[in-house]
């Protein structure tokens, strides 16, 4: 695992490429050793009832929950928060030119006693791990 969950507001749509964001965040993952490659999962949700700042609607955002499960030291997950940041904050450099967004990231430990895993995602990747 890592899990990562973007939420995003509807006013994004039409302005950011969310799938590509998606493969953004998987292809960053990917290369940051702290991640399995196996188990990275990027999803995204679209939020429609949304009220920020001013109330203006045409404020947006775009919020970074990473799930891990617990164990790494400190330094290393707030290396891999920060690089994952900048990936985001690198990829939506363009929108933010002429759109208002609000970015966010969180990471999160995952307590491995309460999440049990189940899966054959690695006997089917090309090059496993």
């Amino acid at each position: 695992m890592p899990h990562f969950h973007i939420e995003y507001s509807a006013n994004m749509e039409g302005v950011v490429d969310i799938g590509e964001l998606c493969e953004t965040v998987r292809a960053a993952a990917a290369d940051i050793d702290t991640f399995p490659t196996a188990g990275i999962r990027v999803r995204a949700t679209r939020v429609d009832h949304v009220a920020m700042a001013d109330g203006n609607a045409k404020h947006g955002f775009i919020d970074l929950s990473i799930r891990l499960r617990e164990g790494r030291p400190q330094d290393v997950k707030e290396e891999a928060v920060t690089r994952i940041f900048a990936v985001l904050r690198a990829f939506m450099a363009p929108a933010m030119e002429t759109h208002s967004i609000a970015l966010s990231a969180e990471m999160r430990d995952i307590d491995a006693a309460l999440s049990p895993k189940f899966g054959n995602v690695r006997d089917h990747m090309e090059s496993p791990e």
